[in-house]
């Protein structure tokens, strides 16, 4: 597979002028203060598994607007509480599947919290639990062109509200420490975790991995994969909606959040990876607002990327910040 994107050299001072709204910051303002004084609290219930080492908990807690979003939590067994906790965000498709999956960050001494992606879930692995109730106008198949005629209605508005109220649930548990919370999350995981990064206050760390969501207006003009091409498709029967479509876009791109953001962060990109080409993760990565930073480069991969060598990068990286 060839690279198809600039040379590793550009990539490193590859830092766009990405247009963010004027009231970009008002917008997110307004949308957090609204879904926090919808209220609630997480409801926390332990669940029965296999497993001898790790305990596990269906959560559920208030998302945008308070719906109910589902998660897992998982904590050592007979750990002293309260712990350091990474949130993670799960890839496009994807839900929560079982409490058993990923073991890796309670196993490592975290509590883990896993959050269920609002009417995802049906395209790949055990399922999601946690619907979307909330319309929008036309719109391609997948979930890209969902609400995009307008920021307000837009599918990543939730989603991105969703993230920052999972870190504000996970803060109130009691096996979890307030002050040492990370998030991580790979593909669409990681543009929601620099969604978060963005959007929250004193995060540890933030762990974004092969990120989707980053400089929309490249990405989709330069690989033909989907989920970018849903935009595309889109664009190819509403034609002449390109400038609303892309400002709409810019509320959500993560090199416009990634620059508000102020926690070490560990990225990762693929040179190879035409999912999310490696310019769209430079954009973010070079606009990063914090200077205790770094990238993982994968030279010969596609949009797997460093996989379990990223994981443990990963787990490297947060036990010197925790």
């Amino acid at each position: 597979m060839p690279r198809f994107d600039l040379p590793l050299a550009e990539l490193e001072t590859y830092s766009p002028t990405i247009a963010a709204p004027d009231d970009f910051d008002d917008f997110w303002a307004a949308t957090l203060a609204e879904s926090r004084a919808a209220g609630g609290a997480p409801v926390v219930v332990p669940v029965e598994t296999p497993l001898t080492t790790i305990e596990a908990y269906d959560v559920t807690f208030p998302g945008f607007g308070g719906d109910p979003v589902k998660a897992w939590l998982l904590v050592p067994a007979g750990a002293r509480h309260p712990l350091p906790a990474v949130v993670e965000f799960n890839g496009y498709g994807g839900g929560r599947g079982l409490p058993f999956e990923r073991l890796g960050w309670a196993s490592a001494g975290y509590a883990h919290l896993f959050m269920d992606t609002r009417g995802q879930g049906s395209m790949w692995g055990a399922g999601g639990e946690t619907p979307d109730p909330h319309g929008t106008g036309p719109s391609s198949s997948g979930f890209m062109t969902r609400g995009i005629e307008d920021p307000a209605d837009y599918y990543y508005r939730r989603v991105f509200t969703d993230a920052v109220r999972a870190v504000d649930a996970v803060r109130t548990l009691p096996q979890v420490d307030p002050a040492r919370v990370a998030v991580a999350g790979g593909s669409q995981g990681g543009g929601i975790a620099l969604a978060a990064a963005g959007l929250c206050d004193d995060l540890v760390a933030v762990l974004p991995d092969v990120p989707f969501l980053c400089h929309f207006e490249r990405a989709v003009g330069l690989t033909d994969r989907d989920p970018y091409q849903e935009v595309v498709r889109y664009l190819s029967v509403h034609r002449g909606a390109d400038e609303r479509v892309f400002r709409t876009l810019s509320y959500f791109d993560g090199a416009n959040l990634a620059t508000r953001a102020t926690a070490p962060a560990l990225f990762s990109v693929a040179l190879m990876d035409f999912t999310c080409p490696p310019s769209t993760v430079f954009a973010a990565f070079n606009r990063y607002g914090a200077t205790d930073k770094a990238i993982e480069v994968y030279t010969h991969n596609d949009h797997e990327g460093g996989q379990a060598y990223q994981w443990q990068a990963q787990a490297r990286f947060l036990r010197d910040r925790v």
